[in-house]
């Protein structure tokens, strides 16, 4: 196929430019036959290092790889062909330095093929953003609940409760913005605090766990379509499909003991 044939990807221009416009769409992938599904409807395929919770069996994100996040990045680019994936960079790969963050960055860009990289922080992740974005690595910020700082945060808890924070908050996203992010992800933050932050930034806030007032929302596919027993209460499941394949293994199962597999439709015989 001609390069002129091929379906353009959407650019983190195009992201910029939905700033208050359509919402934007974001859904996670880990593997080539997910992104394909969603690929068609979602603006933005995020590999997300929830991967390792979702796919791994992981407690949190904490033990995800370098090497994992590029493996399945590869998968969602082979699956996908619309959609802008972004990719996580996993806890320990940019938190050292600037040039350890570009270093590794790069290698996830380069091995991949993604449009931008994710990485979690506010105004003291802004230096190692600038130096990214100036360098030619686009790059979607996260702020708010961050999934990486469970430890120090002690637990999945969100944040804006206390409104005496919220200049924090509101400072954390425009120091992201101004160093280059061309969209940002607030997580786990109260609706007038989403509504507050998007209101004061001209780049798109993607929302998971924040309201409506954001420019766009982001789940964990797996979430809302019923794969997990559970789910945080922001999620909206709109599928079960984890009862759909307990129910066809169930079937499959019964068949099987029951010596009725296959059928008679989907056996191989010898030519008369």
């Amino acid at each position: 196929m001609s390069a002129q044939n091929q379906q353009k990807r959407i650019s983190t221009t195009d992201i910029l430019q939905r700033k208050g416009k359509e919402p934007i769409v974001s859904l996670t992938a880990y593997t080539a036959p997910m992104a394909r599904l969603l690929d068609p409807h979602a603006d933005i395929l995020l590999v997300g290092d929830s991967v390792g919770m979702v796919l791994h069996g992981l407690e949190t994100t904490l033990p995800v790889t370098l090497d994992m996040m590029i493996l399945h990045g590869q998968a969602v680019m082979r699956g996908s062909a619309r959609a802008l994936v972004a990719i996580d960079m996993p806890f320990g790969s940019y938190e050292e330095s600037p040039q350890q963050a570009y270093c590794n960055a790069v290698e996830i860009m380069q091995k991949t093929g993604c449009t931008a990289v994710k990485l979690e922080g506010g105004r003291h992740m802004a230096p190692t953003i600038a130096f990214l974005t100036s360098r030619g690595v686009p790059v979607m910020g996260h702020i708010g609940l961050t999934p990486q700082a469970v430890q120090v945060d002690g637990g999945f808890k969100v944040k804006g409760k206390d409104s005496d924070r919220w200049a924090e908050l509101e400072a954390d996203g425009l120091a992201v913005q101004e160093a280059g992010a061309f969209c940002v992800v607030l997580e786990g933050i109260v609706e007038p605090l989403a509504k507050q932050v998007s209101s004061k930034l001209s780049i798109p806030t993607i929302g998971i766990g924040a309201s409506s007032a954001c420019d766009g929302q982001i789940l964990v596919s797996e979430d809302m379509l019923g794969f997990a027993d559970r789910v945080p209460k922001f999620v909206k499941r709109y599928a079960e499909v984890g009862q759909m394949i307990d129910q066809a293994v169930g079937a499959y199962a019964k068949e099987v003991r029951e010596r009725s597999f296959p059928g008679p439709d989907h056996v191989y015989t010898a030519p008369k």
